[in-house]
């Protein structure tokens, strides 16, 4: 696979290491069992896969080279690049202004913009709409477009279900900016979309796919979230599920298939595929790993999880829910959110921070578990580490740490 030129501040001295002895260990990578870091009082089960994914290099690499070559041109970010607040951070502190919010909100005016301006396309894509007006201005997007290749695979299967007129259900946060990216395009390509957030929804909708109720309640219980002029007697014949690339993989499957067997149900298992579009492919590899490493997670006997990233990703929230099936969690941005025995940590459920006081345990050894988000950068969980280390205290020379390393099931 690709490497990028990634700015050395983001990388780790320990998780380099770590990454390196788990990719000769497990070449294949076939063990999803945490990497032990045992430094005595307190030991991490760090996830077999975690960090920056493939999307989020080529976008902080593209951002990066957009920087250095436009001295002293205005740049643009359509909105935040990827959802990281200090990788965002550091890019409004080089100078890159953003556009709109993560719910596509003003923060700068359009008008402004001329043609010599650089605009970047931030990791999720923008919704055609927006592309359009970029060009009607005169600015040229292509060259710093840092939309993920893997989202953009999705956009090609929702051109491809599409234009065999299948009704595109999307598997996603109906106001997250990829789905807003990817419903645009689906929109151009299909007669009819929705966007469902999950398997509630998805049985919610089954209801209007089975002919229970009527157009005047799907329009009520699923407002904001469909194509103009959706026909619940038209436009449920044939369906395709696509998702938002972040979501919880299995819920996406898990989805699919609820559809396929409902439309089973309603044209019969011999007629299947006239009526229902087979789009598994969709699923982002990153995603997947990072969601199946934390599933190894789960098999430790830790005290507590940290998971870190933004609290607006996507991908991390997931990373958080499946922690949170076993472990008391603490869902952080940066070792910033440890005050001494004190953690500020976000609750995504109810999207709101919390205080957490003492919140380590006071048995020794202690066992964390340990994971981040697609977009954050692994110098951030060395951080996280270090300040643990100096709260426990009495822990062991990191370098005897590193030479000592070894999988949870070695």
């Amino acid at each position: 696979m690709k490497t990028f030129n990634v700015p050395e501040f983001y990388r780790s001295p320990i998780i380099s290491k770590v990454k390196q002895f788990r990719k000769v260990q497990d070449p294949r990578k076939k063990d999803n069992s945490a990497t032990v870091l045992d430094f005595g009082n307190v030991k991490y089960y760090i996830a077999r896969h975690f960090g920056f994914c493939y999307g989020v290099e080529n976008a902080i690499e593209i951002a990066f080279k957009a920087l250095e070559e436009n001295e002293g041109k205005k740049i643009y970010l359509l909105s935040q690049m990827i959802h990281n607040p200090e990788v965002n951070k550091d890019l409004t502190e080089r100078g890159v202004q953003f556009l709109q919010d993560t719910h596509g909100e003003q923060l700068i005016s359009f008008d402004v913009l001329t043609k010599d301006d650089v605009v970047m396309i931030p990791a999720f894509g923008a919704p055609l709409q927006l592309i359009d007006l970029l060009e009607k201005k005169g600015i040229k997007t292509e060259k710093y477009n840092t939309t993920c290749p893997f989202v953009e695979r999705v956009w090609k299967k929702s051109e491809q279900i599409g234009g065999s007129k299948h009704t595109i259900i999307i598997h996603g946060k109906h106001t997250h900016e990829e789905t807003r990216s990817t419903f645009s395009r689906s929109e151009k390509h299909s007669e009819a979309v929705i966007v469902l957030r999950d398997m509630a929804e998805a049985k919610l909708l089954e209801e209007f796919v089975s002919g229970n109720k009527t157009q005047a309640e799907f329009e009520s219980t699923f407002k904001d979230k469909f194509s103009k002029g959706f026909n619940i007697k038209k436009h449920f014949e044939k369906v395709g599920v696509i998702n938002q690339t972040t979501m919880l993989a299995t819920e996406t499957e898990e989805i699919a298939e609820y559809f396929k067997q409902v439309m089973i149900k309603k044209f019969g298992a011999d007629k299947i595929k006239d009526h229902y579009a087979d789009t598994h492919d969709t699923l982002c590899y990153a995603t997947n790993e990072n969601q199946d490493a934390t599933y190894g997670l789960l098999e430790t006997d830790a005290d507590l999880a940290i998971v870190v990233g933004g609290y607006n990703s996507s991908n991390t929230s997931h990373l958080v829910e499946l922690c949170e099936r076993k472990f008391p969690t603490y869902f952080i941005s940066s070792a910033k959110e440890i005050d001494g025995t004190t953690i500020h940590h976000f609750d995504y459920h109810n999207k709101k921070e919390l205080t957490t006081n003492n919140f380590l345990p006071a048995k020794r050894p202690l066992n964390i578990v340990i994971t981040s988000g697609a977009s954050c950068p692994d110098s951030i969980l060395d951080d996280v580490m270090h300040k643990i280390n100096t709260l426990v205290g009495g822990t062991k020379n990191e370098g005897e740490v590193l030479e000592n390393l070894r999988s949870y099931n070695s």
